[in-house]
């Protein structure tokens, strides 16, 4: 079998990476995937720090093009490819084009960093915190924000639990969290979540009118949101936001249970010990397989969001493994 010529350093559990994996799987375009801990894995393949010497989260070869940026390479993808797979992903008028840009860049400019900071700072909060808050919200604009009527600050929110017992939160974070850092993240908790909760009002109101963000067919904009916001929808602490919005629950149900999704997920639980390769989707029966789902070809959905505590998120969303992943060099799909 000849080589496929597009390539993707890159560890599945980064935003970025998963991002460029579905729309990979959305075109059906054959790739290699070559696991890459950008913090430690990389230290060890000089091959790879000749494409991306700051050791990024993502790297995208197709022949002698090399990106690093996902939504250019989502572009990029869709553009190329275009007579196979999902036709739908870019459009095919100026003006879906137009707004599929739109969207899509509402999503880089206005989605990602507080979807990102909410991610991070879930990892270093009690698992019980935000949920002791859902009785209403404190800031008085009608659309909840996980935060009841406890002790108020000069903003509104509420942080009752906190001060009521800063001991109690700091002992109920992961192992090794300070009593400050709980109260940090707690603080950037609620900034992120008050900028994500009036965007997703925007999305509400949006989806009463179309099917998807950019119109009535599944396209790039949508598929960009798909790695930060499974990581809240599966959190309970998080899950409300998208839950009591009935246009934007609708959405979410619809874009989280594409086929595409499920084979980025289960890529993104620890490789098989089988050896380089052990990545390797395979057809069987008209489906595709990733060793180490289940026995009969069907990938399992596990749900990869809670409370993570082995990775450290970044602000754009990436998750950086403390633990060095092997490369894998030889994971065709």
């Amino acid at each position: 079998m000849a080589p496929t010529s597009v390539k993707v350093f890159g560890s599945p559990k980064s935003a970025e990476v998963a991002r460029v994996l579905m729309c990979l799987f959305e075109k059906d375009v054959e790739f290699q995937l070559i696991r890459v801990d950008a913090y430690h894995g990389a230290k060890r393949m000089p091959q790879y720090l000749k494409l991306q010497p700051r050791g990024e989260a993502l790297t995208f070869e197709d022949d002698s093009l090399t990106l690093s940026e996902s939504r250019g390479i989502l572009r990029h993808i869709s553009h190329k490819y275009a007579k196979q797979g999902n036709p739908d992903l870019i459009g095919s008028g100026a003006l879906e084009r137009a707004s599929i840009e739109q969207w899509l860049q509402t999503e880089a400019q206005s989605f990602d960093v507080p979807s990102a900071e909410m991610v991070y700072s879930l990892a270093f909060l009690p698992p019980a915190m935000p949920q002791q808050h859902q009785n209403g919200n404190g800031n008085g604009n009608g659309n909840g924000n996980g935060y009841g009527d406890g002790d108020r600050n000069r903003n509104g929110m509420g942080n009752g639990v906190v001060n009521a017992s800063t001991n109690r939160v700091a002992a109920g974070a992961p192992p090794g969290t300070t009593k400050e850092k709980v109260e940090e993240m707690r603080r950037l908790f609620e900034k992120s979540q008050r900028e994500l909760e009036k965007l997703l009002d925007i999305y509400e109101q949006r989806l009463e009118e179309a099917a998807y963000l950019a119109g009535d067919k599944f396209t790039i904009a949508d598929l960009s949101h798909l790695p930060n916001a499974d990581r809240l929808a599966s959190d309970p602490r998080s899950r409300r936001m998208f839950e009591r919005r009935r246009n934007v629950s609708r959405w979410w149900n619809d874009v989280s249970r594409r086929q595409s999704w499920a084979y980025v997920k289960s890529l993104q639980r620890p490789p098989s010990s089988n050896g380089a390769g052990a990545d390797a989707v395979q057809a069987q029966n008209g489906q595709k397989r990733v060793d180490g789902s289940d026995n009969d070809g069907k990938l399992q959905r596990d749900q990869y969001g809670g409370n993570d505590n082995g990775h450290q998120h970044s602000q754009y969303g990436e998750a950086r493994d403390y633990q060095q992943e092997r490369p894998s060099a030889d994971g065709r799909y």
